[in-house]
């Protein structure tokens, strides 16, 4: 049987070699989709609107005197902790929203498209990049309300935002391999959950290491998070640019080149 005596529903168009300059644009234009479909669902902005005024006044009244000795010393401790911890709250989000669409259909859309496969996961995670600074800039304003005076003036905190901001970024290829092989939203958010909350309070975020028990510091020190909470210290609270910065991004690094080529080959085998 030749090609021309196929019925044409199954006859597939060849696909078009896509060269980088394609695969950005089309990144960009799932981001832009993923940006408008934001704008129309303003309760996804929830998770880095209300948790970062949340989490601050509730952290800063309840541990501040137990373990700095006031809130207003606890807060230099405090304030990189909760906003680490906040934007990975956000980029959970990113494999549930995922998986969504996936259950929807909206993907098998997608693979009907000559479009590079990285782009429908890439660009929702590009538009979160805008809900990974509200939480960042929210959460040093409802600090610096409550006392707190980051010692790296405005460059430090703009270069920590940033810092967190590209290491949400990171760890949010994660949630996606998740979100890809994962069979419900339901499913994706409870392993987000099981991941999200070790990365976090077994971390230097909330604590000083050397409280931590001797069989727990080990763990805290390769945490991840914990060097992005530590990089996020230094440049706000001094403005200081440390080896913890540079570790933090090898993380960063290391993550993606890890998740990112997971994510689409699992996304690959869903289509």
């Amino acid at each position: 049987m030749t090609t021309l005596d196929l019925p044409a529903a199954t006859i597939t168009p060849p696909r078009a070699h896509l060269d980088p300059a394609d695969t950005v644009s089309q990144t960009l234009t799932m981001a832009w989709r993923a940006l408008k479909r934001m704008r129309r669902n303003p309760e996804q902005f929830f998770d880095v609107t209300i948790q970062p005024l949340l989490f601050t006044a509730m952290f800063a009244f309840i541990f501040g005197g137990a373990i700095s000795g006031d809130v207003q010393s606890y807060l230099p401790l405090l304030i990189p902790g909760i906003l680490a911890q906040t934007a990975l709250t956000a980029c959970m989000a990113t494999g549930v929203q995922l998986r969504e669409d996936m259950e929807k259909g909206v993907f098998d859309r997608f693979k009907s498209l000559p479009i590079a496969r990285i782009a429908p996961l890439a660009g929702p995670m590009v538009a979160d990049l805008v809900r990974y600074a509200i939480a960042s800039t929210l959460t040093f304003a409802v600090g610096i309300a409550m006392g707190y005076r980051p010692g790296g003036g405005v460059g430090g905190v703009l270069a920590a935002i940033l810092l967190v901001i590209i290491g949400s970024w990171s760890l949010a290829w994660a949630f996606t391999f998740v979100g890809t092989v994962a069979r419900s939203a339901q499913a994706v958010q409870g392993i987000s959950m099981m991941i999200m909350f070790p990365l976090t309070f077994l971390s230097n975020a909330f604590v000083p290491v050397e409280t931590l028990p001797v069989w727990l510091q080990w763990f805290v020190n390769l945490n991840p998070v914990s060097h992005i909470v530590s990089a996020a210290r230094d440049l706000a609270n001094s403005g200081a640019v440390t080896i913890e910065v540079l570790f933090a991004l090898i993380g960063f690094a290391v993550v993606i080149a890890i998740f990112a080529p997971l994510s689409v080959w699992s996304y690959k085998r869903k289509l």
